[in-house]
């Protein structure tokens, strides 16, 4: 799915240089901004920009409040250690507990921390018992070419059950909208992960294409709630719409057919 989206990208103009790692900047007097890289042979390139963006990641702000000292066990990068007394938020001291990115493990996932934030509540206040189901959570990469994504990975699925037990439908296909004006689609691709010895099972779903965390959202009940591949392919498209391709996939990875959509 990477791949597709980096064709893609590299497609609209956009251009990738793997393996370099940025080694200094420097501001110019006309305010652009000179990069100095070490590039896959260890040599040092300089090139010019506009803006340079780094995505650094995320580093728990947890140094300033001595939870060790309490002990609460923590990563070296300062995450909260759950999983204690069977809750996946709680931390090794019984009445402390860790939601959102500050968890070890957890899915930096703005909508995750809510919905972990208020089960938790519910449990603590309540007594209701709700866990979080972080299996299943449907997200979306707002790349160019969107891609949405709920479940196991074709990867992950053989991993657990293993290859024979996984079944692989997928497609190519061409949006109408950039159809109707010539916009090349040969990225736009379909891919249900299903468990062959429970009746095809869906336990992956992943969509590339215009509007994919709106597809997704939809689907993201079905696949939750244990859909099979056949419920999926007896539910009725909406024509003419990108989502309509998700039920009416039949080509298997294993069948070795051709994938590409070619008509209604």
């Amino acid at each position: 799915m990477a791949n597709l989206i980096v064709d893609h990208m590299k497609s609209i103009g956009v251009r990738f240089l793997h393996q370099y790692n940025i080694a200094s900047l420097q501001r110019l007097d006309n305010q652009r901004l000179v990069a100095s890289f070490m590039n896959d042979q260890r040599a040092e390139v300089k090139e010019e920009f506009d803006t340079v963006l780094l995505a650094a990641g995320r580093t728990a702000s947890t140094r300033s409040l001595n939870l060790s000292k309490v002990g609460v066990d923590l990563t070296e990068n300062g995450k909260v250690v759950g999983g204690h007394g069977g809750e996946r938020e709680r931390s090794s001291v019984e009445n402390i507990y860790a939601i959102g990115d500050v968890l070890q493990g957890g899915i930096e996932l703005t909508p995750v921390a809510i919905k972990a934030g208020k089960r938790l509540a519910q449990r603590l206040v309540n007594n209701t018992g709700e866990q979080m189901d972080y299996d299943y959570v449907p997200t979306t990469v707002f790349t160019p070419l969107e891609y949405g994504c709920v479940g196991l990975s074709e990867e992950s699925a053989m991993t657990k059950y293993g290859a024979d037990k996984i079944e692989v439908y997928h497609a190519f296909y061409k949006p109408l909208e950039w159809a109707a004006v010539g916009k090349k689609a040969d990225q736009c691709y379909i891919k249900m992960v299903c468990l062959r010895p429970q009746d095809d099972r869906v336990l992956g779903l992943h969509f590339l294409g215009p509007n994919a965390g709106e597809v997704t959202q939809g689907f993201a009940t079905a696949v939750k709630l244990g859909a099979l591949y056949s419920n999926i392919e007896e539910t009725l498209g909406i024509h003419p719409t990108c989502a309509e391709e998700i039920v009416k996939m039949s080509i298997t990875k294993r069948s070795g057919l051709d994938p590409n959509v070619t008509g209604c």
